[in-house]
């Protein structure tokens, strides 16, 4: 029996295993504000790579940054009634502008400081960034405008857990306007690509992409598009959304053009957005019971070196430092993923076991040790995060010669990356299932890691539409999205028996 590090394990609790991986990882903690953490500087570092990373592409499209207030005034979404219904219950409020104590040692808001005007604490920034835009758009010279910010928001989830679904997370929001239908949805389809190839490559994390039902839209959209991830546990993980948001929101802001023959016309606009749930579906999809497998591209140190140090002969333990340092100079120099390899080393006063550990549990995807034997014999002792243990159940340790190893550890790390997504893809793949006839009954069978089933689709609206979802809310089941490379159908719609016109997928989801 292998001994892991993690005293929850997936096949038994998937949901406490969530929970411990991301305390013993040392990603985040509760803040003492419901449904709000903080995100240590492991997990950050995650995110910051995420953020370096997809940043690039977003400017390489031609897009600009930008940043827009956290307030926005009420009266910025009351002027688009179905997206602040689709956001109303999760909004906070902001009512007064100074706290007073009432006497009796307590601070309330002060009656006499009551806001003219209540501010939501930014939930999205269609509203506010409509009326920027309102303002920058005269001509279609001034078209198409592209920004992005990167950004907090606050949506008072009513159930929360860590980088999942909480009250508070980070993520980045595109916003673009359009002289016309076409130039909008090539945007919203080129940012859903984008999410796309960056969840398969960065992220090593197979998705499926394609346009969500119309139950599924965003408050006030045309159409949504997303990309799912599949967990371990064979739910499914909304990991972004790309909007084409037609007219509505341009001529509740106002955002018009005055086009080449003098006319007004109003924008076409789209949104798209990833957030900090993205650190969710990696450790759902990759994690096992040893702790977090973070992807080499996204890891903020990718290879980590501790030297083990006896602290009772002196020269010994230079010698030992001054190899390992040595060594990090050598693997610092070659580039993996087009970037210069990311090393640590680690001389903290822990013991070097302890440190070994905690580098497992946070997913560190090459952990090297150096002791005086090594010096001596100029090896190292290596353990691949992705590859753990032998066929008999022991760690496994390689000891490469130090030269030969740093020679090979950019090609080693972009192997690690590549063998995460092959192995996540298979799982996608053999858990995607075509051949159901009856729902209730696979999902009774299957209620454990269930995976999706994939049916042929008639796209019904309306009431009809309404008696589906409602029929799958009782199974606790979603339609997740139409996948764009699906089959074409070629039968009848599962649920209404009308000629299909599409596939959808089916499952449970966080």
């Amino acid at each position: 029996m292998i001994k892991h590090a993690l005293n929850a394990h997936r096949a038994d609790d998937f949901a406490g295993w969530y929970q411990e991986l991301i305390a013993q990882a040392d990603l985040a903690e509760e803040s003492g504000v419901r449904g709000c953490m903080v995100i240590k500087p492991w997990g950050y570092g995650i995110w910051e790579r995420i953020q370096k990373l997809m940043d690039a592409q977003i400017k390489a499209a031609g897009v600009d940054n930008c940043y827009f207030p956290l307030f926005i005034p009420l009266s910025f979404f009351e002027k688009e009634a179905d997206h602040v219904d689709g956001f109303a219950k999760e909004m906070a409020v902001v009512t007064h502008h100074r706290l007073v104590s009432d006497g009796e040692g307590r601070l309330i808001p002060d009656p006499a400081a009551k806001l003219e005007e209540p501010l939501v604490v930014r939930p999205t920034s269609e509203t506010v960034i409509g009326a920027a835009m309102a303002r920058w758009v005269q001509s279609w010279r001034n078209l198409p405008l592209k920004v992005n910010q990167w950004a907090n928001v606050v949506r008072w989830e009513m159930r929360t857990r860590m980088f999942l679904r909480t009250s508070e997370f980070l993520w980045q929001e595109g916003h673009t306007a359009h002289t016309d239908e076409a130039g909008a949805m090539a945007e919203m389809l080129r940012a859903l690509e984008m999410y796309r190839a960056f969840a398969e490559g960065p992220l090593a994390m197979p998705v499926i992409a394609g346009e969500k039902p119309e139950n599924e839209r965003f408050p006030g959209a045309v159409a949504t598009y997303s990309i799912e991830a599949m967990m371990q546990d064979g739910k499914a993980l909304q990991a972004g959304t790309s909007h084409y948001l037609g007219t509505s929101f341009a001529e509740a802001a106002g955002i018009k053009y005055q086009d080449k023959d003098g006319g007004q016309q109003h924008c076409h606009t789209t949104s798209w957005g990833v957030s900090t749930r993205l650190i969710g579906g990696v450790i759902m999809v990759h994690g096992d019971d040893d702790g977090l497998r973070c992807p080499p591209q996204i890891a903020p140190h990718q290879i980590i070196i501790i030297p083990m140090l006896r602290e009772k002969d002196a020269d010994e333990d230079q010698a030992v430092l001054d190899y390992a340092k040595a060594l990090k100079a050598q693997l610092a120099r070659p580039l993996a993923f087009g970037e210069p390899v990311r090393v640590l080393l680690d001389v903290g006063a822990e013991k070097a076991s302890n440190k070994r550990w905690s580098w497992v549990k946070k997913g560190a995807p090459i952990i090297i040790e150096i002791g005086p034997r090594d010096v001596a014999e100029g090896k190292l002792a290596v353990i691949r995060r992705d590859q753990m243990y032998k066929d008999d159940g022991k760690l496994a340790v390689t000891f490469p010669e130090k030269n030969a190893f740093a020679g090979e550890a950019a090609a080693l790390l972009e192997n690690i990356q590549a063998a995460l997504h092959s192995e996540a893809t298979a799982r996608l793949h053999s858990n995607i299932h075509r051949d159901i006839s009856d729902l209730e009954e696979f999902y009774a069978e299957n209620r454990k890691y269930p995976g999706w089933a994939e049916m042929q689709w008639a796209r019904p609206t309306g009431a009809a539409l309404d008696k589906i979802v409602e029929q799958l809310k009782a199974l606790k089941l979603t339609m997740r999205n139409a996948p764009i490379d699906a089959a074409a159908a070629d039968g009848v719609c599962f649920f209404t028996g009308a000629p299909a016109v599409e596939r959808i997928l089916i499952g449970r989801a966080y």
